[in-house]
């Protein structure tokens, strides 16, 4: 019985944790511009594709992007791509970019070379 509540609980606090990523990389993408149901799109697209920790060094990896360019006022998928591409993790750019064809936000052209 305990270990089934443990399983339980493990399984709220991930969905919990999906929820609260979808809506703070919405959140963020609507900050650069991004139209809401867009950024909704993307970020439930992320958060269901990439792992915790991708999801959190995707954020680590933005945040240093912003301090090192404050004058920017927009931030495209394809900047998120390309700062993501420094991780050196091949699947988080991909999926970076796999969300933005699916969401309408890039053109399908963008996938062309970027297909495992």
């Amino acid at each position: 019985m305990k270990k089934t509540i443990a399983i339980a609980s493990t399984a709220v606090i991930l969905a919990l944790s999906a929820g609260c990523a979808s809506q703070r990389i919405s959140g963020a993408l609507e900050k650069y511009g991004v139209p809401p149901d867009k950024a909704d799109c993307v970020g439930d697209s992320l958060s269901e594709r990439l792992s915790f920790s991708q999801l959190m060094a995707l954020n680590r990896a933005a945040a240093t992007y912003r301090e090192m360019d404050r004058s920017s006022v927009s931030l495209t998928l394809l900047d998120l791509a390309r700062v993501a591409a420094e991780i050196r993790d091949p699947v988080i750019p991909l999926e970076i970019v796999r969300a933005g064809v699916k969401c309408a936000v890039l053109p399908s052209s963008a996938m062309l070379g970027l297909s495992r």
